[in-house]
């Protein structure tokens, strides 16, 4: 029998891709490069390993995020923008044997949707909270989000974010993890294989907290949006570690085991 060397195991002939089953076969619709289909396989995946995919409901606002109903092959719910957190503090007090996790980007949960966000970290509903922030409205046309950088540009601030005139980014994940009602607080990634494990197991032990009624878990996934920062995906994840991670640093912030 033949040697089997590296470059074999490297031919596209001979790599084995696995599919979870709770992804659907539609092909997906978010812009190349972007971290929204590595984020749907992670939760998807951490749902079928956990075998609680009968078990779950999703919620999912208006912007990028509204599309994961249509690649997760779960019960999905969509909400109003913004409203994603209010949405499922009722469907987790209708059916509190479910477990219910909100998807949500920047503009929906720190904009219009940041009065729900708060109360309901406040008073602890045991939901996971899913939060992926690249800076800016990324399905709407590239406008300055509150969680855009200083000196970022935008579509509404093409010479950057003044933060005299336009404030300062609202950093939601340290906000919340000040709240009494937050079990878990974390900030990952998802552009390198070494930061996809950390995020899964950041989601895992999320979805683990909820099975335990421990409280509200928050996950933000920094991610970016090549399309609307006007770069190619690779300029994007770079642009991303030099002044995204420096702003919005990764690692857990609030651990109460």
């Amino acid at each position: 029998m033949a040697e089997i060397t590296k470059e074999d195991i490297r031919k596209p002939e001979n790599l084995v891709y696995k599919k979870t089953e709770l992804l659907t076969d539609k092909p997906l619709s978010y812009c190349p490069g972007c971290g929204h289909g590595t984020a749907h396989r992670i939760v998807m995946e951490v749902l079928e390993e956990m075998d609680i995919q009968d078990k779950t409901i999703g919620i999912a606002p208006v912007g990028c995020s509204v599309l994961a109903y249509e690649f997760m092959n779960i019960d999905m719910q969509q909400a109003a923008h913004g409203r994603a957190p209010a949405l499922a503090t009722a469907v987790k007090r209708l059916n509190p044997d479910k477990f219910v996790f909100t998807y949500q980007g920047d503009g929906d949960l720190a904009a219009i949707g940041t009065a729900e966000t708060i109360h309901a970290c406040n008073r602890g509903e045991n939901i996971v909270i899913i939060f992926i922030n690249n800076g800016i409205y990324g399905m709407t046309g590239g406008q300055m989000a509150p969680t855009t950088l200083p000196g970022m540009k935008s579509s509404t601030s093409p010479y950057g974010r003044d933060v005299h005139m336009m404030g300062n980014p609202l950093k939601m994940t340290e906000l919340v993890a000040q709240l009494p009602g937050t079990i878990y607080v974390t900030r990952q990634a998802v552009h390198t294989p070494a930061n996809v494990r950390k995020t899964k197991k950041a989601i895992r032990k999320a979805f683990e907290n909820q099975k335990l009624n421990k409280g509200l878990s928050f996950v933000e996934i920094v991610s970016n949006c090549n399309s609307g920062w006007k770069m190619n995906p690779v300029q994007a994840n770079e642009w991303m570690v030099e002044n995204m991670f420096p702003f919005y640093p990764l690692g857990d912030i609030k651990v109460n085991d």
